[in-house]
């Protein structure tokens, strides 16, 4: 009787899947919350998609032992949400940069007034400062910076979330030779 091969899964293979399931996700949380008018940037905009963040590289990792030899290394893990960040921040900046650019216009003119009534509101600003910092921001706030901005800030935070959530999700192997 032959035994039959489990499939392997490598870390590349398990976070370019669940990039594509973070991206998709990426687009359809911006898209509700843009509709709500909720702002992303602040409270439940922003814990809400760290939680989703640290859940699909949770199950990333669940998946990898489930489908491997039931361990992985903390650079297995890392690996793992490296591609999870890199692919799901492309999806999700290209994304941004069409909205941006073909579907809202406003969005960047909503962005902004948001962070001038920010300022306003904390008081500790003159209108002058306030007025520099706006012209400062401005030069940000591009659909092209932003895609940048998003591309290189995406990988970065999804990378540090990915240390954190793999040091609780990484399984070694105590005997690493036998197979």
């Amino acid at each position: 009787m032959e035994e039959t091969a489990k499939p392997t899964v490598t870390t590349r293979s398990v976070g370019i899947r669940y990039g594509l399931f973070m991206g998709v996700i990426s687009i359809a949380y911006f898209l509700i919350l843009n509709l709500l008018g909720v702002d992303m940037t602040q409270g439940i905009g922003r814990w809400a998609s760290l939680i989703f963040n640290v859940a699909i590289i949770f199950l990333a990792h669940k998946y990898f032992k489930d489908n491997g030899d039931g361990f992985m290394s903390f650079g297995q893990g890392f690996g793992i949400g490296f591609w999870i960040a890199l692919i799901s921040s492309a999806i999700s900046s290209v994304f941004t940069y069409v909205y941006i650019k073909f579907i809202d216009a406003s969005f960047i003119q909503q962005v902004m007034d948001k962070t001038r009534e920010s300022m306003e509101e904390k008081g500790n600003l003159s209108d002058e400062q306030i007025d520099q910092a706006m012209q400062m921001t401005a030069k940000f706030m591009t659909p092209e910076s932003m895609l940048i901005f998003g591309l290189i800030g995406g990988l970065v935070i999804l990378c540090i979330v990915s240390l954190i959530v793999t040091i609780f999700t990484q399984k070694k192997n105590p005997d690493p030779f036998t197979n």
